[in-house]
């Protein structure tokens, strides 16, 4: 399999990138092909401007291959801290300028007077791995989890990728280097039980 990882956090060196490191090295020892996008260090540019809204515009070179990425992609994975109940605002950029309308999902009628989505990427396995300091159980009870709904209703959702998977570790901050050994463990089980071996 052909699995994209992007991943979103300003400071090399952070948990995410251990994360991101360990996914890349679990789905490789799998037999899979990983391409690692790290938004800051390339770094990506997030905003989405006029000249790009057209579904026949004449995109930018390093825009354009980033489309054509994450449309022939088996897998997508997310790696991101959670920033005000949001990814990043450099993903939410990369969501709004490479998964585009016509490539990454289209609308068409619902029968209804209105419309409906139908999702266009080849990619199945959808996984987000994201660090916070709220805990899980208080992100859930005083805002919903915002990012569950984000990811799997709303991107994953629209663009047709049925099998999603979602690790929040939190609170990050106080963690110490046991816990976090055992949260990458456990990145790597997630890898392994969603994205089976190559071979």
């Amino acid at each position: 399999m052909k699995v994209l990882l992007i991943l979103a956090h300003p400071t090399p060196g952070s948990f995410n990138h251990a994360i991101a490191e360990t996914v890349v090295t679990t789905a490789t020892e799998l037999g899979h092909t990983v391409t690692l996008r790290d938004l800051y260090q390339e770094p990506f540019d997030p905003c989405l401007r006029t000249a790009e809204l057209a579904r026949d515009a004449a995109l930018p070179d390093s825009l354009a291959a980033a489309v054509d990425e994450v449309c022939t992609t088996d897998a997508l994975v997310f790696v991101h801290p959670n920033y005000w109940s949001r990814p990043p605002a450099i993903l939410c950029g990369w969501v709004d300028r490479v998964l585009r309308a016509g490539r990454a999902y289209n609308f068409v009628p619902d029968g209804q007077g209105g419309a409906k989505p139908v999702g266009l990427l080849k990619a199945r396995v959808g996984m987000v791995f994201n660090t916070a300091n709220t805990p899980q159980e208080k992100e859930e009870a005083l805002f919903g989890d915002p990012l569950e709904v984000h990811w799997r209703k709303v991107v994953f959702g629209l663009c047709g990728v049925t099998n999603v998977f979602r690790r929040n570790f939190s609170p990050v901050i106080v963690s110490t280097p046991e816990q976090r050994a055992q949260w990458l463990a456990e990145v790597a089980e997630a890898v392994t039980a969603n994205l089976p071996s190559a071979e």
